[in-house]
């Protein structure tokens, strides 16, 4: 185990790093902003919509993976840009792979909201 801090003082200090990369991410990634926003209008209108604890997650949950998989996309992108500029196509694999994952978890987002909504408003 490497010497640093333990127990209470580890934790606050994850805690503080986990603060300063959404800070970052907030303040670098536009894509991030965007759906930070889009989560921040989404969230209310699903516990505004009542349509019962489960589907309710869902609609949330599904948001909440939007914004984990694009601070996994962005930090993959940092590394592999800090790494160099030249094109390597590991790299450029890399960054398109974790660009997929996002459009991915986009689409699921869509889908579960769409299901959602659709099984309440258009049944």
């Amino acid at each position: 185990m490497k010497p640093g801090k333990t127990g209470l003082q580890r934790v606050l200090a994850a805690l503080g790093y986990s603060r300063q990369g959404l800070a970052s991410a907030y303040q670098h990634e536009a894509a991030f902003r965007q759906e930070v926003w889009l989560a921040l209008v989404l969230v209310p209108f699903a516990f505004w919509l009542d349509l019962g604890l489960s589907e309710t997650l869902w609609l949330v949950v599904s948001l909440g993976m939007v914004l984990v998989v694009e601070l996994l996309n962005s930090a993959i992108e940092a590394v592999v840009d800090r790494i160099g500029p030249e094109h390597h196509e590991l790299a450029g694999r890399a960054k398109d792979t974790a660009s997929a994952a996002v459009l991915l978890t986009l689409l699921l987002a869509v889908l579960v909201w769409g299901l959602v909504l659709g099984k309440h408003f258009f049944h």
